[in-house]
């Protein structure tokens, strides 16, 4: 569930009316809701007890300064896959000491900071890294904590792109490989060994998957526990969010109205099947969550530039573009589009709805029926809050959008709209052609 609802005619975050945010910052513009993204945390954490359980959130998936203060504040530690990330928690004031790094290209620079700044444990992908982990390790005369990302060759049965657990995938070690890979690491003196992390994939709907994956690496884990001394499992993330139905399902009455065997999947029931499986183990026991927490808590505010009526087509050219918002165009996603001002007298309008940017590719959607929407009218598209302004790019010198965080009835502007002077800042053109 979320926050995002209709008062009267009018779309609103929590108590603030978007057309307002609008109005005043201008779009394209990404809103967040501070209380979506906390009853998801907590939802999430909730159910899971009886685990000892560490949420580190997947900041990938929305890493701006105010989401990590938000996260930090309601207890979360985070999962980070770069060293930009990891000075991102750093400058949000956040917690790296109970933190992890994840990633398959982990430089030397990066691990060196990341020891530098007491993280809680690398998630090592290959034996090469594990090699690096160590040599850089040494020279700082420091043990490195780390735990080997299994592979456990299961199915997510999502995206293409977006699995990470099957055996052709880049991630990790194949399960069978892995009591070597950890009888190698035991035997680096600048290694400690601290658990075993798992992940298979985004967007996940159904349990099947998860309990699938934690049915394999468990009983590796207990084995693991019993000859290392390992104090943790991580299982990672992967639970899936709403596109199709989005704003619907910001109310409970929606979720009651879904037939069992279609329901998407929720925290209680992730936390009902996988707590059985997870609590003789005796492990701490870490997630990854990024989309979950934050795909449903924002959305992409856009204003209509024209509606041009073509031969048997329409198109709803908006001034937001593939640059603000790739996953349409990279896969093919599903974003629902709202109107911020609902009136049910219009007719509908049938049109595919498009950004100003020179490919075919810039299309959110293709024959979307929505209410019909004039020039200088808004449009939310929902479920915006993962992967949109973390995937955002400048091309076309489109400047990167504004963001605005909601909490209650107050808003602020938390990523101010860049600049043309501050897009070309570090570029200069060379002597020679002066």
């Amino acid at each position: 569930m979320h926050h995002f609802h209709y008062v009267g005619q009018n779309l609103h975050c929590e108590s603030v009316d978007l057309a307002e945010v609008a109005r005043l910052y201008g779009t394209p513009t990404y809103v967040t809701s501070a209380a979506t993204m906390a009853d998801n945390y907590n939802r999430l954490a909730n159910s899971l007890t009886g685990l000892d359980v560490q949420l580190c959130y997947a900041m990938k998936a929305n890493s701006g300064l105010a989401v990590l203060r938000h996260f930090a504040r309601l207890g979360a530690a985070f999962d980070l896959v770069s060293g930009g990330e990891l000075r991102r928690v750093l400058a949000a004031g956040a917690d790296v000491k109970r933190s992890v790094f994840a990633g398959v290209g982990k430089t030397e620079a990066e691990i060196q900071l990341a020891l530098e700044s007491g993280i809680f444990s690398f998630h090592v992908e290959s034996e090469p890294e594990l090699a690096r982990i160590n040599h850089v390790a040494g020279k700082m005369g420091v043990k490195a904590p780390i735990a080997i990302r299994i592979n456990p060759d299961v199915d997510a049965h999502t995206h293409a792109k977006i699995t990470t657990g099957k055996s052709d995938n880049k991630f990790g070690i194949p399960l069978k490989f892995a009591a070597a890979a950890y009888e190698a690491a035991s035997k680096y003196p600048h290694i400690q060994l601290r658990g075993v992390q798992m992940h298979i994939g985004s967007q996940l709907t159904e349990i099947g998957p998860f309990a699938e994956a934690v049915a394999k690496v468990a009983p590796f884990a207990a084995e693991l526990k019993a000859k290392y001394g390992i104090t943790y499992f991580s299982i990672g993330g992967g639970i899936g969010i709403v596109y199709k139905d989005a704003l619907a399902s910001g109310s409970a009455a929606w979720w009651d109205a879904q037939p069992a065997a279609t329901r998407p999947l929720t925290p209680e029931a992730y936390g009902a099947a996988l707590v059985p499986l997870l609590q003789p183990l005796g492990l701490k026991i870490l997630l990854e969550p990024g989309r979950y927490m934050v795909g449903n808590a924002g959305v992409l505010l856009t204003r209509v530039e024209h509606l041009k009526r073509g031969s048997g087509k329409n198109f709803l050219i908006v001034d937001a573009a593939m640059n603000d918002l790739v996953r349409p165009a990279m896969y093919e996603a599903f974003h629902e589009i709202v109107p911020l001002h609902r009136d049910t007298t219009r007719r509908a309008l049938v049109a595919d709805v498009v950004g100003p940017i020179c490919e075919s590719g810039d299309c959110f959607a293709k024959d979307r029926q929505l209410q019909e929407v004039g020039e200088g009218e808004y449009i939310a598209l929902m479920s915006a809050g993962a992967y949109g302004s973390t995937m955002s790019s400048r091309y076309n010198t489109r400047a990167l959008p504004a963001e605005v965080m909601v909490q209650g009835s107050a808003f602020e502007l938390v990523t101010a709209r860049e600049t043309f002077e501050s897009m070309i800042a570090h570029e200069k053109i060379p002597a020679f052609l002066k």
